[in-house]
């Protein structure tokens, strides 16, 4: 028997040296094939990845989980940049922004992603910002309004999550939700994805659409399998019901120009748990529903998204 739990000891160790040399090679492809496309700043001692583009009234975007900047400079950002100065980030945890210290362990809130992300705007000079966010990056969107109104004139929820859902969220988050998952599944999932794995999920994400050509080689293969960026999303998901409780009490409370943009094939992020909840609870707040369009609209429906930011933007008094 203790021949045998040597043995087995042996074969962990051998395979926790592969998974850890396998998420070495992980990070240096994605700084090969994505380095950082923007510039950093300092923050509380939390390195913080940003890119600005264009010119005009401020505009913030904010990513969903598991993504980065590079989603909005797909498309969406060369067709605003003439008439915002568009501010992209990288949430804590994602792209090339770092975990927040003393939250790495437990995953950073929306509040405490939206107090990072505040002090950043502020040293950069940000000022009277339309906050536009997707998916996860609504909630952090929202306890951006909410707790830093002073930077804000106006929203954008683009398929934003905003209110309280029923159930969980699946095995894949409980299991990761656990120490074993965090430290042995995560990183071997990321060890162990293929391309094919990754087209699969991202598809997933896009439906009942098609995923727009050359979409994931932007994003970066290696990127989207980042160690790092898998612990932050399982994190930081998992922690989000609670938060959201807590914020959907404050949105009557919400005073600026909110627009809402919702998919109605949506199951990710679904348009009657959120989108059409979220406008009954903000006053004058507008939803634009779109037919037929599923979790990623600024890249399925980016006309309408641009009509709906500039529309946040008129209301604002800022065009």
């Amino acid at each position: 028997m203790k021949i045998i739990a040597i043995g087995a000891v042996t074969v962990l160790a051998s395979c926790a040296a592969y998974v850890e040399g396998s998420n070495m090679k992980i990070d240096r492809a994605a700084l090969a094939e994505t380095p950082p496309s923007g510039q950093f700043i300092d923050v509380d001692g939390t390195k913080v990845h940003y890119q600005i583009e264009g010119s005009g009234p401020d505009l913030v975007m904010i990513h969903g989980a598991g993504g980065s900047l590079r989603d909005y400079t797909f498309s969406i950002v060369d067709a605003l940049k003439s008439d915002f100065r568009v501010i992209l980030f990288d949430r804590p945890g994602h792209g090339y922004t770092e975990r927040i210290a003393d939250r790495a362990n437990l995953g950073e809130t929306p509040q405490e992603q939206a107090a990072l992300l505040s002090k950043a705007a502020d040293q950069i000079g940000v000022k009277n910002a339309v906050v536009v966010g997707h998916s996860y990056g609504g909630a952090v969107s929202l306890a951006w309004v909410l707790n830093h109104s002073e930077q804000v004139r106006g929203l954008v929820m683009l398929a934003g999550v905003s209110n309280e859902w029923p159930g969980d969220l699946g095995s894949w988050y409980t299991i990761t939700n656990s120490w074993l998952g965090r430290n042995l599944l995560i990183p071997t999932a990321s060890a162990l994805a293929s391309r094919k794995r990754i087209e699969d999920t991202t598809a997933g994400i896009f439906e009942p659409n098609a995923v727009p050509e050359g979409y994931l080689d932007h994003m970066g293969v290696a990127l989207s399998k980042n160690k790092t960026i898998l612990h932050a999303t399982t994190q930081q998901v998992n922690g989000l019901k609670p938060e959201i409780i807590k914020m959907e009490a404050r949105y009557p409370s919400i005073s600026m120009p909110v627009e809402i943009v919702h998919g109605d094939r949506d199951t990710t992020v679904p348009l009657d748990v959120h989108g059409r909840v979220l406008v009954t609870q903000v006053p004058g707040a507008n939803l634009t529903v779109l037919e037929g369009v599923g979790h990623m609209p600024q890249h399925i429906a980016e006309a309408q998204v641009i009509a709906a930011i500039k529309r946040a933007a008129k209301r604002a008094g800022l065009r």
